[in-house]
């Protein structure tokens, strides 16, 4: 495969011979004690492979359509097994398919590159040895999950290569880099959200509030609003888990303005991080029944944050929050940046904060316009907490008020 080392042909025949071997060593194990028809073994599927090899060398010298008719030959033999296995009572093709694989195993042993075929012989071993494994698997699985993961693998690797790299507009909006953020916001949140269906309930209310907040810290304290209100022995650990959500968005803006935002300038990095001790302190503060918080109700699920119009919102709340801070700047200054900040720190941060570390601002209005939304949004979180919750306001609005006020120094730091 380097150097001087060459496949030759009779290296080429016996890694056909080994890896039909393989397989029909797997198939002959797993054969079922009293079985009235089984389908190859460990002679059937070496032979197949070998018959692959030799079709491939005669189309190698001039007999092309030798390799085709093989195939087809193959085909009709499994094609005759897997009806006698139907009428034995038996069900399932993954002999009969695997000895078509076989076959073109054995071809490409010796028609391309080793490495392929042997691939494909380990992959196919696999996958027929590990028959238990996989179906329990599949009855172990979450259809939210799944169709999770689908939409996240059209967010990143269907949509994104689709988009142009180029710059449009005075603004410079590229759909490409756009995509990206949405890309990379919402893997954080898919993180979140596998990790709060898998763990969450056997951890309690808080620490399911902090995996929470890897997918959105105020959905979090509504959820734990609600819970405070209608579980009301809860309600320590469901203001606990709101504030630990709180924190942990600190954390997922350091990563996410570390990545696109050129780095943590202005020291944005240490006054995130001190606003997310802050709020771990102040959780810390909250009496918790830990007893009560694992055996009571649990939080409910986050909703999954990789919907397709969740992102096309997402892309298109950047787009307006990066043109509104440039027009905000010139037509207002700084009063004008730091209200847009405010507003926009009553729903959603991320968008805000990502458009302006992308280049509309810079030096210290860009800290303090960052600091704004996410002291605007402490406080609304704090008020959708006690507005939903009955017996513990007066703690989650003096905790929020205290968190939201620790911002208003490091804004002039």
């Amino acid at each position: 495969m380097n150097g001087s080392f060459e496949w030759t042909l009779g290296l080429r025949f016996i890694v056909a011979l080994a890896l039909g071997f393989l397989i029909g060593l797997e198939r002959e194990t797993g054969r079922k004690e009293g079985a009235k028809f089984f389908f190859g073994g460990v002679r059937t599927f070496p032979i197949v492979s070998l018959f692959g090899f030799a079709c491939a060398w005669l189309y190698g010298n001039g007999a092309t359509l030798l390799l085709p008719v093989g195939l087809v030959a193959v085909t009709a033999l499994a094609g005759v097994a897997y009806f006698e296995k139907i009428r034995a009572g038996r069900l399932g093709a993954t002999s009969e398919v695997s000895v078509l694989l076989t076959y073109v195993i054995g071809a490409l042993a010796l028609m391309a590159d080793v490495r392929l075929p042997i691939a494909l012989a380990v992959i196919n071993t696999i996958l027929l040895s590990e028959k238990s494994v996989l179906e329990s698997y599949v009855e172990r699985l979450d259809r939210a999950e799944f169709l999770a993961t689908l939409k996240f693998l059209l967010v990143t690797v269907v949509i994104y290569p689709a988009l142009p790299n180029v710059n449009y507009t005075a603004y410079s909006l590229n759909p490409a880099k756009i995509w990206q953020i949405v890309v990379l916001v919402s893997a954080i949140g898919f993180i979140g959200f596998i990790l709060s269906r898998k763990v969450g309930p056997k951890l309690g209310v808080p620490l399911s509030g902090l995996l929470g907040g890897i997918v959105s810290s105020t959905a979090v304290s509504v959820a734990t609003g609600r819970l405070a209100r209608e579980t009301p022995s809860q309600a320590g650990a469901a203001l606990q888990a709101t504030l630990l959500a709180s924190s942990v968005m600190y954390i997922r803006l350091i990563i996410l303005i570390a990545v696109f935002g050129g780095g943590l300038s202005m020291g944005l990095d240490w006054r995130l991080g001190c606003l997310c001790l802050t709020g771990l302190i102040l959780a810390l503060t909250v009496r918790n029944d830990r007893e009560a918080s694992l055996a009571g109700r649990a939080l409910p699920s986050p909703k999954n944050p990789v919907e397709i119009r969740v992102a096309l919102f997402f892309a298109m709340l950047f787009v307006v929050l990066k043109i509104g801070t440039s027009l905000a700047k010139d037509a207002f200054g700084q009063a004008g940046v730091l209200s847009l900040g405010a507003v926009s720190g009553l729903a959603d941060v991320d968008p805000f904060v990502l458009s302006v570390v992308q280049g509309a601002l810079s030096g210290p209005l860009l800290v303090q316009a960052v600091l704004m939304a996410l002291m605007v949004n402490t406080l609304a979180k704090g008020i959708y907490f006690a507005s939903l919750s009955r017996g513990n306001r007066i703690a989650c609005l003096w905790r929020y008020g205290l968190l939201a006020g620790s911002h208003v120094p490091l804004m002039w730091v």
